[in-house]
């Protein structure tokens, strides 16, 4: 098996051709079957038939793990649940669900008042400009004021309702706004109990000191006695034991409450486009999509147009695979194989914490993205 390469194939056949039981860890990001911005690789003819291509995948992905192995596969949260299932189909065990939290997630509600008058023919009365700006060329891209001043956009206008019909359904909408993914934490079947799999595999649980979220170390710590929540602990405190437990909860705001849970913002566009100074410019439409709304171009849609030298249009954060990386580290290190390695953020983080890892990309062009992002992460620290 190559160790440390993205191999340009389909994944299924490709994992068809590998070794049984030489997978430590899965961690991987699929397609979530939401014909998300109309791309081929996300659209399924039901969704039975995307339940059913999981399963295919995740039964050869079962039979190169080894037992014991974990998987964390990301999902949408509206087809999340059919992930699962196709996990359980294939013989994997949910053990739980890590739910990544953000705030920055861009609401996609049709206004139904809006769409009442739109129907009646009425025209609506402008009475205040919006915090929201939209692109002047089509009205239907919006996106939020991070590019005030900007002579391509302008502010959105606030209407008030015109027929009776809309004043009563003046401020309904259809959608939630967009705040969290879901991690599908599964196992591959043990052969025994933990020890037992442990010593003959070399893959049991996860790493729980070295994923602790770190706090302050106090002074009390510092003479081997500590005093986490309502627990004293002597002669328990080492620089792998400080911290609190990991949780199955991982957020990206900063206030003073959430320093308990391990905190991982949204990538950058440094981030996503580092290594990839020499390759062409790819202007992309991005919506608020990651977790599970629809990327197709609608009157409802808001996102915006930027250019990026890395067009994947689902990347993940770094320091969020690095922290998944560590959780399912083994003692020895662990191999990681991702089938779906899109850009190569997986690839990034097993390199930050000297895991060997294996990816399969369908896609040529997102192979040469990922190739040069892993090489570039020797030369820039990211995390």
């Amino acid at each position: 098996m190559f160790m440390n390469k993205v191999i340009n194939a389909e994944c299924v056949s490709t994992m068809q051709k590998m070794k049984e039981n030489i997978v430590d860890t899965i961690i991987t990001d699929p397609p979530y079957g939401l014909s998300f911005m109309g791309k081929e690789w996300d659209s399924f003819s039901d969704n039975e038939a995307f339940q059913e291509w999981t399963r295919l995948w995740a039964v050869e992905a079962l039979r190169v793990a080894k037992p014991g192995a974990t998987m964390l596969c990301f999902g949408g949260t509206r087809t999340y649940h059919r992930i699962a299932c196709g996990l359980e189909d294939a013989g994997w065990e949910i053990k739980d669900t890590i739910m990544w939290v953000y705030g920055s997630g861009f609401p996609k509600s049709y206004n139904i008042s809006k769409g009442m008058d739109k129907k009646a023919g009425a025209e609506r009365e402008v009475v205040g400009k919006s915090n929201i700006n939209i692109y002047k060329e089509n009205k239907n891209h919006k996106f939020y004021s991070e590019d005030e001043g900007n002579p391509e956009y302008t502010k959105g206008d606030i209407t008030a309702p015109a027929t009776d019909e809309a004043k009563l359904w003046d401020g309904w909408g259809t959608a939630l706004k967009p705040a969290y993914e879901p991690i599908i934490v599964a196992t591959k079947p043990r052969e025994g109990t933990y020890v037992n799999n442990a010593l003959k595999y070399g893959v049991a649980g996860l790493n729980i000191d070295g994923s602790k979220v770190g706090i302050e170390v106090l002074p009390e710590q510092k003479t081997g006695q500590a005093t986490i929540g309502t627990f004293e602990r002597e002669n328990m405190i080492t620089p792998e034991r400080i911290g609190r437990f990991p949780a199955n909860f991982i957020h990206d705001g900063i206030e003073a409450e959430w320093s308990r849970y391990f905190y991982c913002a949204k990538v950058s566009k440094k981030e996503r486009n580092a290594g990839l100074e020499g390759m062409e410019d790819h202007q992309i439409h991005t919506f608020a999509t990651a977790n599970g709304t629809s990327g197709k171009p609608s009157s409802i849609s808001e996102g915006r147009n930027t250019v990026y030298k890395n067009n994947h249009p689902t990347v993940k954060p770094l320091s969020l695979m690095i922290y998944l990386a560590k959780l399912t580290k083994t003692p020895t290190g662990g191999i990681v194989l991702d089938p779906f390695m899109g850009s190569g953020t997986t690839g990034m983080a097993c390199k930050k914490v000297g895991r060997p890892f294996l990816g399969i990309e369908l896609d040529e062009h997102y192979c040469e993205i990922a190739e040069k992002r892993i090489e570039n992460i020797q030369l820039e620290n990211l995390s």
